[in-house]
């Protein structure tokens, strides 16, 4: 199965077998339901639009609501489509869970990869930014210039910046992929793994898990 949605919970550590203290991400994988199938006469293109978390029919619009009722299912708060899931073998109102990942830990190691949007940072300077060591010392008067980006090279000629210039700006809150975490734990009855390493965002946050 390609993935499901799922939510951060939070990091935690755990014992591996050589006794080193290995940092994880706690994700709570599903329960997810289909809510739509989409096929390539219809639509122009296949995939499977997944549905996760409980939310209240006050906060669901009257279009949502009759999507959910089509489903066989309550409201929900996040929808996302796959387009390599095997449209043959699911079916509208199917609820996948962990156990639908095929994820095999007794016969050697898996990985999965997560998609989540990363922590806004707001508008920043280019020190935070892109690391930049900063103009210099505090010497010959520099008493405001310990944090700014410096010359930016582009004079009389050609008289503009050149565009991809590392300067100041808008950080985080982007689309942000890590590819092959560890998969160290899995709770099934809980819907819950556990990877080795960090996943973006913040906890509570939606991430998409990829198998």
């Amino acid at each position: 199965m390609p993935g499901l949605i799922g939510k951060k919970i939070g990091m935690t550590s755990v014992f591996g077998a050589d006794g080193k203290n290995i940092p994880c991400t706690v994700i709570e994988a599903g329960p997810c339901v289909v809510t739509q199938i989409r096929t390539v006469e219809k639509d122009g293109y296949a995939a499977v639009q997944l549905a996760y978390d409980e939310t209240t029919e006050k906060h669901t619009s009257k279009a949502l609501k009759g999507h959910f009722e089509k489903a066989g299912t309550t409201p929900k708060r996040k929808l996302v489509e796959f387009k390599n899931f095997d449209t043959t073998k699911v079916k509208l109102g199917d609820v996948l869970t962990v156990n639908d990942l095929e994820l095999d830990l007794e016969n050697g190691t898996d990985w999965l990869d997560v998609i989540g949007t990363s922590k806004g940072k707001g508008f920043q300077g280019v020190v935070k930014r892109h690391g930049f060591g900063g103009v210099g010392g505090t010497t010959h008067g520099q008493h405001n210039r310990l944090r700014h980006p410096g010359s930016l090279g582009a004079s009389s000629w050609p008289s503009r910046v050149f565009p991809g210039m590392r300067m100041a700006g808008h950080m985080g809150n982007e689309r942000v992929k890590v590819i092959n975490l560890e998969v160290v734990k899995l709770i099934p009855e809980s819907n819950l793994i556990v990877v080795k390493g960090s996943v973006p965002g913040a906890k509570g946050s939606y991430v998409i898990v990829e198998d």
